[in-house]
């Protein structure tokens, strides 16, 4: 599918699995012969730190990096990490969001609360009222691991329609990236992360 411009921003903490996703779109969309460029902006994937990633797809892309407010989707792999880049969103974002929530280092040393969910929420829709979301870690279990929540928010920004790579391509990308008897619960993730907004009766 060509298309001129297309910003995914990926949002989450080291150990989420962020960076394969990223992966995944970028391999995907190579797959089809589009023009597209990954970017790790910040941040380290060490389990526990920030981690934002962006994937630009599209004719007129040159630079890896998405500008603030640029952003067509947003996905969240952690609430609070969410919020932490709405920098990147507009009315015109649609965010995907994990509702497993990571307790961040600085909140336990300040001796802080985590943000109710309500409020994240609120925040976000300060910015856009696209937003979804997901369960992954109750659909991670029924695909076989939690470890593949990652690739079940992969399957639900699919669902979405909003992006520009067949989830035939997506799905390939997904064998060729996953070591092969991770495969199967990580195929299955995609589809229950893709069905799980389909039968959403609003979608972002």
């Amino acid at each position: 599918m060509k298309t001129d411009e297309f910003n995914i921003v990926l949002s989450g903490v080291g150990g989420q699995g962020t960076l394969l996703v990223a992966e995944v779109l970028g391999t995907a969309a190579i797959k089809e012969g589009l023009n597209v460029r990954v970017s790790e902006i910040h941040g380290m994937a060490q389990r526990g730190g920030a981690v934002v990633s962006t994937v630009r797809i599209g004719e007129k892309v040159q630079a890896p990096t998405v500008l603030e407010g640029q952003a067509d989707v947003l996905v969240g792999f952690e609430p609070i990490e969410t919020v932490r880049s709405l920098r990147f969103a507009s009315e015109k974002t649609a965010v995907l969001m994990s509702d497993e929530r990571i307790f961040p280092s600085e909140l336990a040393a300040k001796k802080m609360t985590y943000p109710d969910m309500k409020d994240i929420v609120e925040k976000i829709h300060r910015f856009t009222g696209k937003i979804i979301i997901v369960e992954t870690e109750k659909l991670a279990r029924e695909a076989g691991s939690t470890l593949t929540q990652n690739i079940v928010l992969l399957g639900a920004l699919a669902a979405t329609e909003k992006v520009p790579i067949k989830n035939e391509s997506l799905i390939e990308a997904i064998q060729e990236l996953v070591p092969a008897k991770h495969v199967g619960m990580n195929v299955k993730a995609f589809k229950l992360g893709y069905e799980y907004v389909k039968k959403m009766k609003v979608q972002a």
